[in-house]
């Protein structure tokens, strides 16, 4: 186990917000048990939660994310039982609003005025605080017209209920449409974006993480290790029976997606498993595991603010921490990394940045190659 009084968390600005957060944030959606698919596996009741909460704050942390969806709001309950014990203002606070909470209201869903305000005086009741530091849209609601959205956010802040607001799961077009709608109607500017990213997932290098470095935006990464898939435990051709990932690969059609992976198309993805050796073969030689030499890359990409770590027990949570600070990837090794994990590069990206020269004809903008520090 890590040794608290010798390990601290590094910090990073969060966007161009001046705060400052441990740059592994806890996740708290393992947080709390519900009826949801039936419930899912590997969830934490409310004193291992508190555990956790304990030994991220003892390790360093100060940056808490959950939603009001999350094992259907007892995520937020039981942080807040926690937090009630604790001085708030040492924390980042954020949670999420969208998704319908098995309601019969039916305007309990999505990004209207009417929905947001209500969540967030339901979030803040669970949360026992008066105020969060970071709220965020948890998706794109194609039935609001975002400007209602925008508006409404904006004045949830100028009332002190939220300190600022981002967005989580969106493209790169409707970030830009945040941005630049924003810009126009003169409102606090989104700070963040959480997005699914890691050497599984990379899609958003073409679009949305362009839009963040052009404007400052704090990139939050979740599922870091693609739902388990690249912490080392899982073999090739050896079909999982535990954790998330088992749970799926027994009801494929019912429970995959970008959430809960598919056994089936991770097994068969030869660049999932080249991706995993060369993460094997890069913690060998400096002594980490597959799961931390994963994480740590995500932590040198200039555009990530802080890390999203989803854990079930204290083990998960010490060893990934170790990913935080004290060492680094050389840049060969993030070369290396994004080498083999890159993913194919389509139209019309490939041709613009052909035609452009980038890098002496690699094809690569200059965003893949000039962020990887020694």
């Amino acid at each position: 186990m890590t040794d608290s009084s010798e390990f601290k968390m590094d910090y990073n600005y969060l966007g161009r917000t001046g705060l400052q957060v441990s740059n592994l944030c806890l996740g708290t959606m393992t947080f709390g048990q519900s009826s949801f698919q039936g419930g899912l596996p590997g969830q934490c009741d409310e004193e291992l939660s508190h555990q956790i909460l304990n030994r991220y704050v003892e390790l360093g942390g100060n940056f808490i994310d959950t939603a009001d969806i999350y094992s259907l709001g007892n995520s937020e309950s039981i942080i807040g039982n926690w937090l009630k014990q604790q001085q708030r203002d040492k924390y980042i606070l954020a949670t999420k609003v969208f998704f319908w909470r098995v309601n019969p209201d039916i305007n309990r869903q999505g990004l209207t005025r009417r929905h947001i305000v209500q969540s967030i005086e339901e979030s803040l009741e669970r949360l026992q605080t008066d105020y969060v530091d970071l709220y965020q849209m948890h998706c794109w609601d194609n039935a609001t017209p975002i400007r209602e959205t925008l508006l409404t956010f904006n004045d949830l802040i100028r009332c002190g209920k939220i300190r600022h607001a981002g967005c989580s799961n969106v493209t790169g077009w409707q970030l830009q449409q945040i941005v630049d709608l924003n810009r126009e109607l003169n409102l606090n500017p989104f700070i963040s974006l959480q997005q699914q990213y890691s050497l599984a997932t990379r899609y958003d290098e073409f679009e949305s993480f362009n839009v963040c470095k052009l404007n400052g935006i704090a990139v939050l990464p979740w599922s870091a290790l693609k739902g388990g898939a690249l912490s080392g435990k899982y073999k090739r051709g050896e079909r999982p029976v535990a954790g998330r990932i088992g749970w799926v690969a027994q009801d494929e059609a019912q429970r995959g997606n970008q959430t809960f992976p598919s056994w089936d198309k991770l097994e068969g993805s030869d660049k999932i498993w080249n991706t995993i050796w060369k993460l094997e073969e890069i913690g060998k030689a400096k002594g980490k595991s597959v799961a931390q030499v994963a994480i740590r890359w995500l932590l040198q990409r200039d555009i990530v603010s802080s890390v999203i770590i989803g854990v079930r027990n204290l083990k998960q949570l010490n060893d990934n921490a170790v990913a935080s600070s004290g060492w680094k990837l050389t840049k060969e090794e993030m070369q290396e990394l994004n080498d083999v994990s890159m993913p194919e590069i389509p139209y019309p990206y490939e041709q613009i940045w052909r035609q452009n020269d980038y890098k002496n004809n690699k094809y690569l903008p200059s965003y893949f190659v000039d962020d990887m520090t020694d």
